[in-house]
């Protein structure tokens, strides 16, 4: 054992010359020096130490680092942690497309006769609950770059969890508003957020098909959960039904767990010891500089305005079917053909943006938001479930894309460093149309007595916003040629201070070659 501890160099050879610590080293003083008997020269501590890692970051070599953050692996482990991604995105939104079935039950439980407003009161328990899952993802994003994807998921799984439970004891519809609509789906949120924003720390060349793979987690729940809740209620009534829903979260809670995170934390940076909670500066906190990139800029603009008319079909659809075709025809086929479409589609389009270089992958969510927008414009034309269907098979194919390619766009845009609140503050952005939008379809079905302006209207949002998207590849593309020129005049500045170092060191190796010569 006395062998492995670190004895001074002492050599028979002449030895090399001694070299200066690199700048930034703070050099330890060096122990006595041990000779061995016999003609033995010894080697100062200066001579051995080791060259600078031209990688260099903040840690507790006087403030300098030999290392960077590893590149994602490809696999691995991130198989695990993407397994994990697409059961938090299937309960989260699996549970929120249900709310239909959801709906109509609260409807038979908490209403009464007598109360003509009890739609209006029900309706507000899923409206909120979605709402606030995007209202969030802003403050989450903060959270996520403090305390990390892990802690953020694992406490917001545990809070939706409480939401959702105690939403099976509630006697009125009142309670549901806290805890369901803003206790579950702000935990929800916080569950859901860091499962995107993970990704990116494990995948980079397979990052849109795992995405793709992620995201079709939400459709696979989609077309199941809606006819297991309808047995489950059938059954067992609804609150039986939400503490079997509780099983989903409480899994989510246990994914949490495997958010093995690859990149520091800003808690981890900037509290130094372990167990030493300290927050970092609000500059860090609040990180408006990404809004200073125009190709985000744009980008939050274009989505938020697109989802103006994008969510009409999926709320207003099936009263339209059974004005339009009658109360006989099943428009549950509808909704399993969106949800088995939109599937497809993130796996294929997740694996199509791979193969898309930079900030051209904004084509594919132009594309999606023109082909969105027509087939809005077509629902009134169809007379027939037949056509119905096949508007819904290429919507629901869009839809996916659309969605799949989000987080991979958001990477290209501002980095790895700040893709968490980039997509928090588009997701707080997209909340807005998503509770405005379908209100306002409704409001023209009441005056007018048919979907058929609503839809007409619902079409145009996503054209003007696939327009706005557009511009994103050319503004991206333009801003290149000053990123390079700056990259190159940083090469050059580092050259000319290594070049520099290089000569004070070299004048300082002649009085130790003379020391060395008098031994």
């Amino acid at each position: 054992l006395a062998a492995c501890e670190p004895q001074p160099l002492t050599l028979n050879a002449p030895s090399r010359r001694a070299r200066t610590p690199p700048p930034g080293h703070s050099a330890q003083p060096p122990p006595e020096p041990v000779t061995r008997s016999g003609p033995a020269r010894t080697v100062s501590w200066e001579g051995a130490w080791p060259r600078p890692c031209p990688i260099q970051s903040e840690t507790r070599w006087g403030g300098i680092s030999c290392c960077r953050t590893p590149p994602p692996r490809e696999g691995g482990w991130g198989w695990v942690v993407m397994l994990a991604a697409m059961w938090c995105n299937g309960a989260v939104f699996g549970i929120q497309n249900s709310c239909g079935v959801l709906f109509v039950s609260m409807l038979s439980e908490f209403g009464s006769q007598d109360d003509k407003q009890m739609v209006f009161k029900t309706a507000w328990v899923s409206s909120l609950s979605m709402g606030m899952i995007f209202f969030c993802s802003p403050v989450v994003s903060v959270f996520t770059d403090i305390f990390g994807c892990r802690i953020i998921a694992i406490v917001g799984a545990a809070v939706g969890f409480v939401g959702l439970l105690l939403s099976s004891f509630v006697s009125t519809i009142e309670p549901l508003y806290f805890t369901y609509g803003i206790l579950f789906a702000c935990g929800c949120s916080f569950a859901y957020q860091p499962s995107l924003v993970i990704l990116g720390q494990y995948f980079k060349k397979r990052l849109g098909l795992v995405n793709g793979i992620v995201t079709a987690g939400s459709s696979l729940f989609t077309v199941s959960l809606p006819f297991l809740l309808r047995v489950l209620i059938d059954s067992v009534g609804l609150y039986n039904t939400l503490r079997v829903l509780c099983i989903l979260i409480f899994v989510l809670f246990l994914a949490g767990f495997t958010y093995k995170p690859l990149i520091s934390s800003a808690n981890d940076k900037e509290g130094g010891k372990k167990g030493m909670l300290r927050f970092p500066p609000a500059k860090k906190i609040f990180s408006f500089s990404i809004f200073k990139v125009m190709g985000y800029r744009i980008w939050a603009f274009g989505i938020p305005a697109a989802l103006f008319g994008y969510f009409v079909p999926y709320v207003h659809l099936m009263k339209h079917v059974k004005e339009r075709l009658g109360e006989n025809v099943q428009e549950e086929v509808l909704l399993l053909c969106l949800g088995i479409t939109s599937g497809v589609g993130r796996l294929i389009f997740g694996r199509v943006a791979d193969y898309i270089p930079g900030a051209k992958k904004v084509y594919l969510q132009v594309i999606s938001f023109f082909l969105i927008g027509l087939m809005s414009m077509m629902i009134p034309l169809c007379n027939s479930l037949g056509g119905l269907i096949a508007v819904c098979l290429f919507m629901g194919l869009f839809d996916g894309c659309f969605i799949c390619i989000m987080a991979p766009i958001a990477f290209e845009l501002v980095g790895a460093q700040d893709v968490s609140q980039a997509i928090g503050f588009l997701l707080g952005l997209m909340s807005i149309p998503m509770i405005v939008g379908p209100p306002i379809a409704g409001i023209l079905r009441d005056y007018l007595g048919t979907y058929d302006v609503a839809f007409y209207l619902a079409g145009v949002p996503p054209i003007i916003g696939g327009i706005i998207l557009s511009f994103i590849p050319w503004v991206h593309e333009k801003k290149k040629p000053k990123e390079k020129k700056k990259a190159v005049d940083e090469e050059t500045t580092k050259k000319m201070l290594e070049n520099e170092s290089t000569s004070a060191s070299g004048t300082a190796e002649k009085p130790s070659k003379e020391s060395e010569s008098n031994i």
